[in-house]
């Protein structure tokens, strides 16, 4: 087969990291039976099944490690963390940070991902990966809440909640192989990245609730 196959792995599989930043020799310090195992042993898993097809019958593939990617189109209730912080901070809701908020997460907008991924594609056959893509960039979970109530101007307060069991503490990709191999960074700040995603959930909400209105009979919706 000629074809060339994307694995959209993810920095999950890194667990919560006893290393820092994270480089593609990595191993992981994943729990492989706590409440998030699924997902990262998933990925894990999946990234094991590609290599053997590789190894096995020399099939074309390209494994990328993908890091907090954030931008438009994505859903208000995915579970994301930009998306979440950003729909509570429109709605003026409490902003949700878990444990003190010290913990560090690299966000990546999406333009960023793809350009990445597209120069992954394009190289030859000998570059299988794995490859992290990601913004080297570290942000704790503080500081995200407080650039988004910034950027919004919302009047939420920001309330802690009780970490999440296995939770990483630290996530941040060392990059010098894409950089290396692909010729790829990040070029997008997370300020500009939220400048350009907060319109998208301002619209979406917009729609959201003029639908609801008129469910419930409170406007027409238009042509009506």
């Amino acid at each position: 087969m000629k074809l060339k196959v994307l694995q959209a792995s993810t920095s999950e599989v890194y667990g919560n990291p006893s290393v820092h930043p994270q480089a593609e020799t990595y191993w992981g310090h994943v729990n492989p039976i706590g409440p998030r195992s699924c997902y990262d042993e998933g990925k894990r898993c999946a990234e094991t099944l590609f290599f053997d097809y590789w190894r096995q019958h020399r099939l074309l593939i390209k494994v990328a490690r993908i890091f907090n990617t954030y931008g438009p189109r994505t859903q208000p209730n995915d579970g994301r963390v930009v998306s979440t912080f950003v729909v509570q901070a429109l709605r003026n809701q409490e902003i949700t940070v878990f444990g003190d908020g010290e913990q560090t997460r690299s966000f990546c907008y999406v333009d960023d991902l793809i350009r990445g991924l597209l120069s992954f594609m394009e190289t030859g056959g000998e570059i299988v990966g794995p490859i992290n893509l990601g913004n080297p960039t570290e942000f704790t979970m503080r500081q995200l809440a407080e650039l988004v109530l910034e950027l919004t101007g919302s009047r939420s307060k920001i309330v802690h909640r009780p970490l999440p069991q296995d939770d990483p503490r630290q996530r941040r990709p060392d990059i010098s192989e894409a950089e290396r191999l692909l010729g790829w960074r990040p070029a997008i700040s997370l300020r500009e990245g939220l400048a350009k995603t907060i319109p998208y959930f301002e619209h979406l909400l917009a729609q959201k609730d003029v639908a609801e209105a008129a469910e419930r009979g409170v406007l027409s919706m238009p042509g009506e």
